[in-house]
C-alpha cells in the first residue's frame, strides 16, 4: 500500500489529448523526467495508484502530455482528468543534487541555534522573487539559501538560521 508520507505532490492531470489515451500532465516539478521513473502514482478515489509511464512529451517546462499503459482511449484516459499526480520521495531521494521545492513540503523547519522546531512546510509561495516557505501555523519565512544551514531528506527536517523576531511578525 502506498502511504501519503512516502510521495508528494508534483502536479494534475488535464485534458485528453487526441485519441490514444494520451492526457495533459500540468506538473510542478520534473523530476519524473531527471531520475528517469517508470511510473507516477495518481490519486483515484482517494487511493494512491501507480501508473506505468509508456511515453512523454514535453509541451512546455510546466506541461507534458502522457501516455499510460493500458490506457488506450481517450475515454479511458478522461476518466483521470483532474487526478493528482504524486512521485515516490525514495526515488527523489536518491537524487540529492536536484532537490526540488515541491518535494520538501512536508518537511520540519528546526531553528539552528535552539534545535527546536519552529513547523512544518505546508507549501511553497513561488509566485515571487523571494521563495517562501509557507508554515502549517499560517507562518511565511523565506528560502533563502543563506539561511538554511542542511537538509537532512532521511528525516524530512531543514535547518535554518531565522533572523531575530522573524516568527514575531
Amino acid at each position: 500500500m502506498i502511504r501519503e508520507e512516502d510521495i508528494y505532490q508534483i502536479g494534475k492531470l488535464g485534458k485528453t489529448h487526441g485519441v490514444k489515451g494520451e492526457i495533459s500532465f500540468l506538473f510542478d516539478d520534473d523530476v519524473f523526467d531527471r531520475v528517469d521513473a517508470d511510473y507516477l502514482i495518481l490519486k483515484v478515489d482517494g487511493i494512491f495508484v501507480p501508473f506505468f509511464i509508456e511515453e512523454y512529451r514535453f509541451r512546455s517546462d510546466a506541461n507534458a502530455i502522457v501516455k499510460f499503459e493500458d490506457i488506450d482511449s481517450q475515454e479511458r484516459a478522461k476518466e483521470f482528468t483532474g487526478c493528482e499526480v504524486y512521485f515516490p520521495r525514495e526515488l527523489a531521494d536518491c537524487n540529492s543534487d536536484s532537490i526540488s521545492w515541491v518535494s520538501i513540503v512536508g518537511f520540519d523547519i528546526i531553528e539552528a541555534k535552539s534545535g527546536n522546531k519552529i513547523g512544518r512546510i505546508a507549501s511553497i509561495d513561488d509566485t515571487t522573487l523571494n521563495i517562501l516557505f509557507c508554515l502549517e501555523d499560517g507562518h511565511l519565512i523565506p528560502a533563502s539559501n543563506e539561511l538554511i544551514t542542511s537538509i537532512d531528506q532521511q528525516a524530512r527536517t531543514i535547518t535554518m538560521h531565522l533572523p531575530a523576531g522573524l516568527l514575531d511578525l
